[in-house]
């Protein structure tokens, strides 16, 4: 990974290219994070840098969080994030990094939390198909089929079924960076990203480029 940035997921809309297509894109509040903490081979045995966003009063942190910040000379962050990186001889602790460091025509991976629906049934958890609602069979509302077979009656471990639906890190790679907006920091990437309007967003460099 050579750079990575905290955001803030505010919504989707559409831009338009030279020759007028819409392309659906999701805007990023991208930044500006700081710096709080650098680690080194020589002291932590790997390479990475972690950031910090969004400032919150001092009176919401614990007195080892204040510390922590004070040592940085920062102000008291939320949110904060490990990137492992290649090369940190580019950082300091107390630097600011802003939307800028990506570019239009980047690809990109981004972390979100997934929205949350909470206890779900199969059919919407996993679209499973329904049992018939004719020639006897209810009263039901969307009941899932059969689960097992005669042989060996029962249904094998790992059967997807009702349970916890949402609200799970996600990573969707390879998006392409539409549009920069360094004055703003925002950053709007083609196609769609994990979360709900507001959500905590990571994004960095893509490990995989496709083809």
């Amino acid at each position: 990974m050579k750079k990575g940035i905290i955001g803030r997921k505010i919504g989707m809309t559409q831009i338009f290219d030279a020759t007028g297509n819409a392309i659906p894109v999701t805007v990023i509040e991208a930044g500006p994070c700081a710096v709080t903490q650098v680690k080194s081979t020589e002291t932590d045995g790997y390479e990475a840098i972690q950031l910090g966003f969004v400032t919150v009063d001092d009176k919401k942190a614990t007195k080892p969080q204040k510390g922590h910040f004070a040592k940085a000379g920062t102000s008291v962050m939320k949110h904060l994030k490990e990137f492992r990186l290649d090369d940190i001889s580019g950082y300091n602790i107390g630097d600011t990094v802003t939307a800028d460091i990506f570019a239009a025509g980047e690809k990109v991976d981004i972390t979100g939390i997934t929205k949350g629906h909470g206890y779900s049934g199969a059919v919407k958890r996993w679209n499973n198909h329904m049992l018939g609602k004719t020639h006897g069979i209810g009263p039901i509302h969307r009941q899932s089929g059969s689960m097992g077979t005669i042989d060996p009656a029962r249904i094998f471990k790992n059967k997807k079924m009702a349970g916890q639906y949402g609200n799970e890190q996600v990573t969707v790679t390879n998006l392409v960076v539409a549009k920069i907006d360094a004055e703003k920091n925002i950053i709007a990437v083609k196609g769609a990203v994990p979360g709900a309007r507001g959500g905590i967003v990571f994004i960095r460099d893509a490990v995989k480029t496709s083809k």
